[in-house]
């Protein structure tokens, strides 16, 4: 991928080169290319005089962020012990079955990121499913072949326009 150092420049003076605003700069640069690209780690670290190891620390604290490229849609599916118990694991794989990947890998097509969580906060409605932010309550194994046809629609519009 073609980081552009431009493109990963205005994002840091966006806020005025402040360190200050780093969580905002990675932010927009994970909304940008979908992950924190390595290149632009080091603009960063150049841009704001930042050790490289302190950018990569921020990164690998939160979820939020990847070092590795994700697909278009992420699906997060929660392990909380309420998701667990009411059938979490057989909806996990029936994921991982449907996409033919495994929790923590991408399609071959960039467009599917499976993602497991150990709480959502939404133990009430378990078990849960997040799809690019969208919950989708009491889940079951029926009901993901339909979660993902909503998605591949998306692709499929998205490429006719």
């Amino acid at each position: 991928m073609d980081i552009q150092e431009l493109k990963v420049k205005s994002f840091v003076t966006k806020y005025n080169k402040e360190k200050k605003a780093l969580i905002s700069i990675l932010q927009n640069i994970q909304e940008e290319y979908n992950y924190l690209p390595q290149e632009a780690l080091r603009i960063v670290s150049e841009t704001l005089n930042i050790p490289l190891i302190n950018i990569i620390g921020v990164a690998t604290f939160y979820r939020a962020f990847s070092l590795e490229p994700r697909g278009k849609h992420l699906v997060t599916v929660c392990m909380g012990t309420a998701c667990h118990v009411r059938g979490g694991p057989k909806i996990l794989e029936e994921f991982e079955r449907k996409l033919n990947i495994q929790a923590g890998e991408t399609t071959k097509d960039k467009q599917f990121s499976l993602e497991i969580v150990a709480c959502l906060g939404c133990c009430a409605i378990g078990p849960v499913v997040v799809v690019d932010g969208d919950y989708y309550a009491q889940t079951t194994i029926r009901k993901v072949g339909s979660i993902l046809k909503k998605y591949m629609k998306i692709k499929k519009k998205n490429e006719s326009n």
